[in-house]
């Protein structure tokens, strides 16, 4: 293999020339610079692997001979040189480590640079971005990708990964979130949190994956041995480190018993409102009967929402009536029983404690196809979640389902617009919830019976 790899080497240099030096190309036209410019990539790592002594590492012998291939393909006259880059490109980061995954990326730079709209070459450069724990990065090159690729089952292997690294850098922004929302609250002793800060200081979803686990690792130590691991704020900054190792070791597994559905947390429900006008419609007979009249004001009005949330079990509501967000509370002695959810939402959001019956609940009462997207644990108690609103519980008795959502959603604060329709008489709020709304209230319209929230 010694005098193989000698050979090869000098093959290469004789082609693409040495680095620095300008390439001579072959009679009659060259390889493009982009494939001279590979190949001078692959003649360094080869020179490095003849540095290294024997070789003794299977993969990198296949990784010896895609260099081959390419280098024949690029001095052969009408060979297809491109599809050997991506293989050579391929078979380096299948060789683990983390040189072979750098010349991985130079090799998918060329590519993209050569033909900007090869699918191919942009997967490439996302798995190798991956693969050096630049997820923000991988998850840019693989959209663009996805928006090359035509095949819709081809495509569900990478929307899976670009859903697990978003959901990896959503832990570590709700992390700061929580660190910075407890530093404010003055739960901090003058001097203690200098540690703490500078780790937080350290963490972003921009970094690299093993600096912003090592900054997380920091951060969580340290807030641990200041305040106590029975802490609320510490209890839930231990949980989003462990969904971020999580998340950066696998890909999520989908729950069959979800049916399909997308978990989706506090900043995947943001996502999902922000800019967007929405409208909680109340299951009342005057509300129902005017929504299912044909070319009626209300039904307009309704219409014109981006979104549409319903709450609880629809008693007066039409089976097909637009929804866009169900929420619903669990009430009553655990577990909790009922009806199957099966009317058509885009999302989902179950609120109930504790958390194995919670769990229960949506496992058994989730209806395959009926939702799109399911409120994962972090959304199971807004109201009393430190992390989220951190109210006490009891005092005035169980919120009310409405009442819960508009927190929820003044607390997320990005809704263009959120207006209230049909809650009077028996769908009005209780005074205590009545009182919260007023405070906020912009607009009344007593025509439409509609509340309009600053």
């Amino acid at each position: 293999m010694g005098q193989t790899l000698t050979g090869l080497l000098t093959s290469v240099r004789a082609i693409a020339g040495r680095p620095g030096t300008p390439a001579q190309g072959r009679p009659g036209g060259g390889p493009d610079q982009a494939l001279l410019a590979a190949l001078r990539l692959c003649g360094d790592h080869l020179s490095a692997l003849a540095a290294a002594g024997p070789l003794t590492d299977a993969r990198r012998t296949r990784l010896i001979a895609s260099i081959g291939a390419l280098t024949t393909a690029c001095s052969t006259p009408g060979a297809d040189a491109f599809d050997a880059l991506l293989r050579t490109g391929q078979q380096a980061l299948d060789s683990g480590g983390e040189a072979e995954a750098r010349l991985a990326l130079a090799l998918a730079d060329e590519a993209t640079a050569l033909r900007a709209r090869s699918k191919g070459a942009w997967r490439l450069r996302g798995n190798a971005l991956d693969a050096l724990g630049r997820g923000e990065e991988a998850i840019t090159a693989y959209e663009r990708h996805l928006a090359l690729q035509q095949n819709t089952a081809a495509s569900r292997v990478v929307e899976r990964r670009i859903a697990t690294l978003r959901a990896a850098g959503d832990r570590i922004d709700e992390a700061l979130t929580l660190f910075r929302e407890t530093a404010r609250a003055g739960t901090e002793t003058a001097g203690a949190d200098t540690e703490a800060s500078g780790a937080a200081a350290r963490l972003s979803r921009h970094l690299p994956a093993a600096e912003a686990r090592a900054a997380f690792t920091d951060l969580v130590r340290l807030r641990t041995a200041e305040h106590g691991a029975g802490d609320p704020a510490v209890r839930r900054l231990a949980a989003l480190y462990a969904e971020h190792r999580r998340l950066s070791d696998r890909d999520p597994m989908a729950d069959p018993l979800l049916g399909g559905a997308e978990p989706i947390g506090v900043p995947g429900l943001r996502r999902l409102v922000a800019g967007r006008t929405v409208c909680l419609v109340a299951d009342t007979p005057r509300t129902a009967e005017q929504e299912r009249r044909p070319g009626s004001p209300l039904a307009a009005l309704i219409e014109g929402y981006d979104l549409v949330v319903r709450c609880d079990e629809a008693r007066h509501t039409a089976p097909a009536a637009r929804t866009d967000l169900h929420a619903c509370t669990l009430r009553g002695d655990t577990p909790w029983k009922g009806p199957r959810w099966d009317r058509r939402a885009g999302a989902r959001l179950i609120f109930g404690d504790p958390l194995p019956h919670w769990r229960l609940a949506l496992r058994s009462r989730l209806v395959p196809g009926a939702q799109d997207r399911v409120g994962d644990a972090t959304l199971r108690r807004p109201l009393h979640d430190p992390a989220l609103l951190g109210e006490e519980p009891g005092g005035a008795g169980p919120a009310s389902t409405a009442y819960t959502v508009l927190r929820l959603l003044d607390f997320l604060g990005t809704p263009a617009r959120v207006d209230l329709i049909g809650f009077e008489g028996p769908a009005a709020l209780s005074a205590r919830e009545r009182e919260w709304v007023g405070t906020r209230t912009a607009n009344t319209d007593d025509t439409a019976v509609r509340i309009t929230l600053r």
